[in-house]
């Protein structure tokens, strides 16, 4: 065979692996090795395999993940969304659907400082649910707007997302982060709109929260301090050019740890269980770094993504066609894979391609942002349901996947505004 059709040969057999639940990280790194063992030779493949583990974590970049995921962990044992939710709660609370707004809004905050959509969605499952059961919220409307708010988690910098993306690309992270505040600002918008629209068709399904005196709603506002300096503390730092995207982490991480200690929720148990969990997450990340860098290596000496883009460009069909139908085979594989893996797997094929098109990278990282958030709450997999089918066991499965179709509404809006208007993704590039 030649090392086109290998390469071909071995994407399809990594596939089937990944459909038989092989881990894909393991996944990938064995199809790596066939492939390059089999266009090369065997000596060649074990010397590959023996540096490129190496040759990719020894990257210093690659300690922006860890430092991001510890500053999450940190805010969150701090208990900054629940001082969070409780202030805004206070605010929009009364409003048709106001426990519902005050959970998206809750939720994009609190992207802003876990860098992951699970974990957003875990987290405010946990907080927000059982004051909207409290509050008599139609399940579907309350489980949907959980799981739809999570997916802000790697959209809204800092993005676990947009750190791979970038670093597979030799894209500018920092540049990523601030690609995603305006979509990231619109979709919230769009979000908290398409709770208010529900409530007001049928407010049984939201009944209005607690009335707050204006002396209360004031007494709130220290809650979100700590959000706040940290956003600031973190994106600021990137934004005026004062830290680097590992920097931000560290000083973002840290600065989660202050307001844990100053708060007295910090103790040692709880920082030696934030430290693990962070390496836990850390580790399963890398291991699919390394199985990808090896298959990289690999669809590099096969030729694959350059002979894909070759035949793109070859094809009389608008650019912005292609681009619709990787976006919507984002769409499909955010479905069924994890964000990591479906970003790991395609964009070392898909970005020659990319690039072929003229597409401005940092826009397609956004666009990929969006499509691959989409995934997490669709059909058949759609992950943050099943984390919030995990947090409220009483809700099917069922009902929480009815509850999210209002919000994929926005979601696809968003997605024709960034092909329509490309400028949005591209106000701080």
């Amino acid at each position: 065979m030649s090392p086109t059709l290998t390469g071909v040969v071995c994407l399809v057999a990594l596939l089937v692996l990944v459909f038989v639940r092989m881990p894909i990280g393991f996944a990938m790194a064995l199809m790596g090795f066939v492939g390059f063992a089999y266009v090369t030779s065997i000596d060649s493949a074990l010397g590959m395999v023996g540096i490129e583990p190496f040759a990719t974590l020894s990257k210093y970049t690659w300690g922006a993940i860890a430092l991001f995921i510890l500053m999450g962990q940190f805010a969150f044992r701090a208990g900054i969304v629940e001082r969070l939710y409780r202030a805004v709660d206070r605010w929009v609370g009364p409003l048709p659907g106001g426990l519902g707004m005050a959970t998206v809004v809750a939720c994009a905050g609190f992207s802003a400082v876990s860098s992951s959509s699970v974990a957003t969605a875990a987290t405010m499952g946990a907080v927000a649910l059982p004051e909207m059961k409290k509050y008599n919220y139609d399940r579907r409307l309350a489980t949907g707007c959980v799981a739809a708010g999570g997916t802000l988690g790697i959209l809204i910098p800092p993005s676990g997302n947009m750190i791979l993306y970038g670093i597979l690309t030799e894209t500018s992270i920092g540049d990523l982060f601030l690609a995603g505040i305006v979509p990231g600002v619109i979709l919230t918008a769009m979000f908290v709109a398409t709770v208010f629209f529900q409530a007001v068709r049928n407010p049984k399904v939201a009944p209005r929260g607690a009335s707050w005196d204006m002396r209360e709603k004031l007494a709130s506002l220290p809650g979100v301090i700590d959000m706040v300096l940290l956003i600031v503390l973190v994106l600021g730092g990137l934004w005026g050019g004062l830290f680097t995207p590992n920097e931000a982490g560290a000083v973002g991480a840290a600065g989660a740890l202050v307001i844990a200690l100053a708060r007295r929720k910090m103790g040692l148990r709880d920082f030696f269980d934030a430290v693990l969990d962070t390496v836990r997450l850390t580790g399963m990340i890398l291991t699919i770094v390394i199985g990808t860098m090896v298959f990289n290596r690999f669809l590099t000496l096969s030729q694959l993504p350059n002979e894909l883009a070759s035949f793109v460009d070859s094809l009389s069909i608008s650019p912005t066609l292609i681009i619709i139908a990787i976006l919507v085979m984002y769409i499909i594989l955010g479905s069924v894979f994890d964000t990591v893996a479906s970003v790991m797997l395609t964009v070392p094929i898909l970005f020659p391609v990319i690039v072929a098109l003229g597409i401005h990278p940092i826009w397609f990282g956004v666009a990929l942002t969006v499509t691959v958030e989409m995934g997490l709450i669709t059909p058949p997999i759609g992950v943050n349901v099943f984390v919030i089918g995990g947090v409220a066991p009483d809700v099917p499965l069922s009902e929480i996947f009815r509850g999210i179709v209002p919000f994929l509404i926005p979601m696809i809006l968003l997605l024709a505004l960034l092909v329509i208007f490309p400028q949005i993704a591209l106000v701080f590039a």
